[in-house]
């Protein structure tokens, strides 16, 4: 934790600070007036030196005397590739009060989530996805704040926190309009470059106002020059104080503190004396009075400066190569020349206890006072200590990440193994610096190519480009061989999907199973090809696939996951191209054991990919099973909450159920879940596959429940027009945007969206009426226009969903032919409908039935059954209509 220096320095730095203490205290204050009340973030911008550690010292000064807990911590320049090195250190309060049974009991279901980023979990056998550690951190933070109301938490130099801090930060600042916590925050302008200066923006975005301090005046440097040499340092010598120093407030305590110890008199005929002092306080000149204290001294401060920030004096003590005797006087001379923090007598240091440097700008000047060799000998020796220490590869990795290449094998084993921590707690930024790092080193021949592919399995959702070259050139080495190879194919498949490059996936998968015999991982890589073909929603549709598919298919009885692989890939195929349902639910079927998904083939498993088991799950749900669709997208909830992976998964897993819901019905809840599908998808990233699932899915239930000014809305704000994704969408982009547009009243641009979309269908064979609906709506829309084109349309719909066979899809192309239809022939038809969707699980599509029955029929039971279904389902429109005509009540009986 840091602590600010006592003594007059500390409090000299606040000279001119009273607008920004106001701040503080008013903001303490509000925090205190009500534990309901919403939080707030605090910003102090400012160069090197201008007095932000000393603001945030006072503020938690005010703070406490108010009866607030203050949590902080610091970052650190030469520690900023560790991570969550800060958020660790802003929560050791609360983690060392808590026994672990109460920690469990705090964080609930995030402590094996969150837990392992804090230190106080052992991570899981599995890569920890970031956005859901990041998460499970907000709401650790969120739980304990709660605990330990009124909480401050403070981060002093945030320009140097690492990334996953900064990423919590960003997060927690977001969601502080329902949590009372004070947030302060120091940081200087610049400093920090990518991810982390994206996540840095983020935070002080959120703060309102954002201050920037400013140096001294004159005047005040007049003042603080008095207070601290006396009230006879006359004019000219403090007007120089202020022309040497700038008014930076600690290069003005230093300079004064020279003065001071030096005994030079603050007149006039003394100020040209004040350059050479103020040399001597910083840069070349603060080394100099390093080196004055000895050479221990000075050897004891690198080895402390190696160390960064949290320095252990046992730890310092052994990279110096000295007794802990001789390192206690070290630590006493170093404090007593403000190099590093005052440290207690002799007597009471015990090991352990923690140093840090009075300012980071000196921790900065005499890390690189050390001779680059040196420098990089001690990092060497300091990898080891901590390794030796007990605290792992990944601690020990920052500093072997400023070792010289030395074809080192064991330093490759070692980054390696701290890649594997850093990904297993969800850092896997951290991981691609040491697999790159033993890249450099480089791997023996034999090792090349595995730490190739560990780094595109570390790069695969963050950096799809980056990861197709690391895993090209992994497969091009020798050292991948069987599963292992086969697993690389299949990542770089995945990786050259998500760069927009399915032909090419497709080709690569192609070319490796054209090198393998007959057997698993020949008929894995043929699954991939199927897979990636079946979500392709181009119109290069290749002739043939379904015949291929459905011959490779009939050979397989579900024996392993590559056989029960393309028996979903098939089932998936047929259902899309609306082949009989029985057929398609059959095939479903034998993927499974025993009604359940196979070992290695769950939703959390990478082997396969959660695409494989979206087919699965979308094929039950478009053929009337959806019971099992509704438990296949629940148990992916499921999984993913538990895992922590709250990213696209959680996205993706959320919009399936909400497809669930709304081909149940149960429109409300529909809508709910493809919201926070399409909350999390816009944190994740617009234009992705997830984006337009959840984006896409909510327009349509919207535009269920009525609601067409909603649905115009979303679709306006997120961006859901043309051009459409490369994948499949379900419920299909262009049926639902032409019937979006049918319903707000551009008629003509729907019809041709709605032509496009059977454009579309026709290419890729997609017969599947229920799936993609855009004959049902062109037949509407064209009923006045072009009403022989319409019934045409109507009678081919009818014989497709005859041919795939659900209640749901001969229901609807019921509904539609009723709709063309008047007299005693609509209404004959409109009940047909009603008797089919009676029987299907859709139970909004069954309430549209009875209502346009009960109003072709002019029956008030019929309308009743009708508005009571609307109702239930949530169709806030159909209510309406239905009410309506009930209220008018002409013609019926």
């Amino acid at each position: 934790m840091t602590q600010a220096r006592p003594g007059p320095a500390a409090s000299a730095s606040l000279w001119e600070r009273e607008t920004e203490i106001a701040d503080v205290a008013a903001a303490v204050e509000a925090l205190r007036a009500d534990a309901s009340s919403s939080g707030s973030l605090l910003v102090f911008g400012g160069e090197a030196g201008i007095g932000k550690t000393a603001l945030l010292a006072e503020a938690r000064r005010v703070a406490e005397a108010r009866g607030c807990t203050v949590w902080s911590a610091r970052g650190g320049e030469t520690v900023t590739s560790v991570p969550f090195n800060v958020i660790r250190q802003l929560l050791q309060p609360a983690l060392v009060s808590l026994m672990p049974e109460e920690a469990r009991e705090y964080l609930g279901d995030w402590y094996d989530i969150a837990g392992p980023a804090l230190g106080i979990a052992e991570p899981g056998d599995r890569q920890a996805d970031p956005q859901g550690v990041c998460d499970g951190l907000v709401a650790a933070v969120r739980r304990l704040a709660k605990r330990e109301w009124p909480l401050v938490l403070m981060v002093d130099d945030a320009h140097w926190a690492d990334q996953e801090t900064l990423r919590w930060l960003a997060a927690f600042a977001e969601r502080l309009d329902d949590l009372p916590v004070l947030v302060v925050v120091a940081r200087r302008p610049g400093e920090v470059t990518g991810e982390r200066a994206r996540h840095l923006d983020a935070v002080t975005a959120a703060a309102r106002p954002i201050v920037t301090l400013s140096a001294l005046t004159p005047e005040a440097t007049g003042g603080l020059t008095r207070a601290t040499l006396g009230e006879h340092a006359d004019a000219p010598f403090c007007r120089e104080v202020w022309a040497v120093t700038g008014g930076n407030p600690y290069e003005t305590v230093e300079l004064l503190a020279k003065v001071q110890d030096t005994e030079l008199e603050p007149v006039e005929a003394s100020a040209a004396e004040l350059r050479a002092l103020n040399r001597s306080a910083r840069g070349r000149g603060l080394v100099a009075r390093l080196e004055g204290l000895g050479i221990d001294a000075t050897r004891f401060a690198w080895a402390a400066a190696i160390l960064g920030t949290g320095i252990s004096l046992d730890l310092a003590a052994q990279l110096a190569g000295m007794p802990m005797e001789e390192a206690e006087r070290c630590a006493e001379l170093l404090g007593a020349a403000r190099i590093l923090t005052d440290v207690e007598p002799t007597g009471n240091h015990i090991a352990g206890s923690e140093l840090e440097f009075v300012h980071p700008l000196i921790a900065s000047a005499v890390y690189r006072s050390i001779p680059d060799a040196l420098r990089t000998a001690m990092h060497g020796q300091a990898a080891w200590a901590v390794t030796e220490s007990g605290r792992g590869a990944a601690a020990a990795s920052r500093h072997l990440l400023e070792v010289h290449p030395d074809d080192d094998p064991e330093l490759v084993e070692q980054m390696r193994e701290a890649a594997r921590e850093h990904l297993a707690v969800g850092a896997p930024d951290a991981a691609r610096r040491c697999l790159e790092r033993a890249l450099r080193e480089p791997p023996l021949p034999e090792v090349h190519a595995r730490v190739l592919y560990e780094l595109g399995c570390a790069t695969l959702l963050t950096a799809p480009a980056t990861t197709i070259g690391h895993l090209r050139a992994a497969l091009e080495r020798p050292g991948l061989a069987g599963d292992l190879r086969v697993d690389a194919v299949f990542r770089l498949s995945q990786a050259l999907v998500h760069n927009n490059q399915l032909d090419e996936a497709v080709r690569t998968v192609d070319a490796e199973a054209a090198r393998l015999a007959a057997g698993p991982a020949r008929m894995r890589l043929q699954a991939v090809h199927y897979m990636w073909e079946g979500i392709h929603a181009g119109e290069d549709h290749v002739p043939g696939r379904s015949r291929g598919l459905a011959e490779l298919a009939g050979t397989c009885t579900g024996r392993d996951n590559s056989e029960r692989a393309l028996l979903i890939l098939r089932g998936f195929d047929a259902m899309t191209r609306g082949e009989s349902a029985e057929e398609v639910v059959a095939l479903c079927d034998r993927a499974l054991v025993n009604g359940r998904l196979a070992p290695g083939l769950g939703w959390t498993d990478t082997e396969w990919g959660l695409e494989l088991l979206m087919m699965l799950g979308s094929s039950y749900a478009y053929a009337d099973r959806l019971d099992r669709a509704e438990s296949l997208f629940s148990e992916a909830l499921r999984s993913y909450t538990t895992a922590g992976w709250s990213g696209g998964h959680l996205s993706l897993a959320h919009a399936f159920v909400g497809l669930a819901h709304r081909r149940r019905g149960r429109l409300r809840d529909a809508e709910t879940t493809l919201r926070e599908s399409l909350r999390i998808a816009e944190r994740v990233g617009r234009g992705l596959p997830l984006y337009w699932s959840a984006t896409c899915g909510l327009v349509d239930t919207l535009l269920a429940r009525g609601d067409v000014r909603e649905a115009w809305a979303i679709a306006e704000q997120y961006g859901f027009a043309p051009p459409y994704p490369t994948t499949i969408v379900l419920p299909d982009t262009r049926s639902v945007r032409g019937r979006l547009l049918i319903a707000v009243g551009r008629v003509k641009d729907g019809i041709n969206e709605l032509e496009a979309a059977e454009k579309a269908s026709a290419v890729r064979g997609h017969h599947n009426t229920v799936m993609a609906p855009w004959s049902v709506d062109l037949a509407r829309a064209l009923a006045s226009e072009d009403p022989a084109r319409a019934a045409a349309l109507a009678l081919d719909t009818r014989r497709r969903a005859e041919r795939f066979g659900t209640d749901t899809a001969i229901g609807e192309a019921l509904r539609c032919a009723a709709a063309l239809e008047s007299g005693q022939r609509a209404v004959r038809l409109a009940a047909q409908a009603v008797a089919y969707l009676e029987a299907s699980p859709c139970q909004y599509e069954h309430a549209a039935a009875r209502v346009e029955y009960g109003i072709a029929a002019r029956s008030v039971p019929e309308l009743n059954k009708g508005l009571t279904l609307a109702r239930s389902c949530g169709a806030d429109g159909l209510v309406a209509k239905a009410e309506e005509v009930l209220a008018t009540g002409r013609g019926l009986r």
